[in-house]
């Protein structure tokens, strides 16, 4: 991979991260759930369900479960070719293949800046698309929005290996499954989908296998779902309740929880909202100045003392432990 195009910034596999993303790239009405167990009832909670995004800690050497589907037009798919952009590679390729003409993706848009991308992507192999996707200001923008700010660098002695995460996405395409990694050289056709048409339940277990092969313990894995956004559901059944008229009892209290649920996910997209400020802001002058103020009043030397005997306490306890 090249960093040719600019440097790109690492991504927190959150789900208001990525839901802000989506928005920041145009895309309306859909947005991103957490899952925390591959049990059906928290998938029909969070239903319906559109893609997947899988991170997990990157090895070299693994074999996908499925057969490479060459055929570029079957599958919308562009190849990672710049490092850190796996976050937003894997989104935007999930997005592009949704057939937003099914009804439960009525409402849904993918806006300008992704729809002229496709559009001008359309007929490109999956390298050149990956180079369009890392040159791409608008797209590289919003995701280094999300970076850390970094005030000044430290000579700190890093270690020689670090783990490497990795995000991949699973989407349904055409009666198909299909894993859609950026270091693959094309999509990854996982099988056909059953009769039941139900995508999640054929990948459900491919997931779980991923999971399985690794040892004992590994926990570095984050499960994502691409949903219709919620608020939008609730507001679109009490218009339909709203529009009968007369409301029965049932009805009348159907729409009083509609009310409760949309205030509820207002509140919820607002704290999302002040968490994203929060990731984004430097807070390097406040803490040098609250060191000054510290400093000048004498609190700061017994402050550090405390915290460092605090340390040894603990660091002594611990190898009594052993």
């Amino acid at each position: 991979m090249t960093d040719a195009a600019g440097q790109w910034c690492l991504i927190e596999s959150d789900p208001g991260v990525f839901t802000e993303l989506l928005k920041e790239f145009g895309v309306t009405g859909l947005g991103v759930e957490e899952f925390y167990s591959l049990d059906q009832a928290e998938f029909d909670a969070k239903s319906p369900v559109h893609g997947l995004v899988f991170l997990f800690k990157w090895r070299p050497g693994d074999e996908p479960c499925g057969k490479l589907e060459t055929d570029q037009n079957k599958v919308y798919f562009a190849q990672q070719v710049i490092t850190n952009a796996c976050a937003t590679q894997a989104l935007i390729n999930m997005v592009l293949n949704l057939d937003l003409n099914k009804p439960e993706l009525e409402g849904i848009k993918l806006g300008t800046v992704l729809e002229e991308f496709r559009s001008f992507t359309q007929s490109f192999d999956p390298s050149s698309r990956g180079l369009c996707l890392s040159n791409s200001e608008a797209i590289r923008d919003v995701h280094n929005s999300f970076s850390r700010p970094q005030p000044f660098e430290l000579d700190i002695r890093m270690p020689e290996k670090e783990d490497n995460f990795h995000f991949i996405t699973y989407v349904p395409v055409n009666g198909r499954v299909y894993e859609l990694d950026g270091l693959r050289e094309a999509p990854i056709d996982l099988g056909a989908i059953g009769e039941n048409g139900d995508w999640l339940s054929h990948v459900k277990p491919i997931i779980a296998q991923r999971i399985e092969n690794y040892s004992k313990g590994e926990i570095h894995f984050n499960l994502m779902g691409v949903v219709t956004d919620k608020k939008m559901k609730l507001q679109r059944r009490l218009a339909e309740l709203e529009s009968i008229g007369t409301p029965d009892d049932q009805q009348a209290l159907e729409m009083c929880r509609l009310r409760d649920s949309i205030a509820d996910e207002e509140v919820r997209a607002e704290a999302a909202k002040k968490e994203n400020i929060r990731r984004r802001h430097n807070y390097m002058p406040f803490i040098v100045e609250l060191l000054k103020i510290l400093a000048k009043d004498g609190k700061l030397v017994p402050l550090v003392e405390e915290a460092q005997k605090k340390a040894a306490a603990k660091a002594e306890s611990k190898q009594k432990s052993k």
